[in-house]
């Protein structure tokens, strides 16, 4: 016996007003779950490695990013993401500032080589030390 189930525009619709209607729902789901959220997740790095890998050997990236396309990708960065953009860089200063300080320090703390006349590979050795120096504060903390 075959499946009923609804068409694909009856299911966008529940889909689109519960879910936007769901957002206390959100809230209090997510409010006080850090530390368990935190647990699962370290818990579950073999997983997502060995999922990661498997998405690598099926080529799932590319497939995903060729299925979508381009307009679907400009259609959706203009409008969806337009609006939310500007709410989430207001609200990420701090977050930036954090995040930034490292980077910032490591740059106040470089003695770098004299400047040389304009395309002396002198020149390209400050620019070397430069990213050696926050490369290294990226992966060697």
């Amino acid at each position: 016996m075959a499946l009923e189930v609804k068409d694909a525009a009856a299911a966008a619709k529940k889909f689109a007003s519960r879910g936007a209607a769901a957002g206390p729902d959100y809230l209090e789901g997510v409010r006080g779950a850090g530390a368990s959220w935190q647990r699962q997740t370290e818990a579950g790095a073999a997983n997502y490695a060995s999922g990661v890998q498997e998405a690598i050997g099926r080529n799932a990236f590319q497939k995903g990013v060729s299925a979508a396309g381009a307009a679907k990708f400009e259609q959706r960065a203009t409008t969806v993401g337009a609006r939310r953009f500007p709410e989430g860089i207001r609200e990420a200063g701090a977050a930036f500032a954090e995040g930034i300080a490292p980077y910032l320090d490591i740059l106040r703390g470089l003695t770098l080589e004299p400047r040389r006349p304009k395309g002396d590979p002198a020149n390209w050795r400050r620019s070397e030390q430069v990213g050696l120096a926050l490369r290294r504060r990226k992966v060697g903390g």
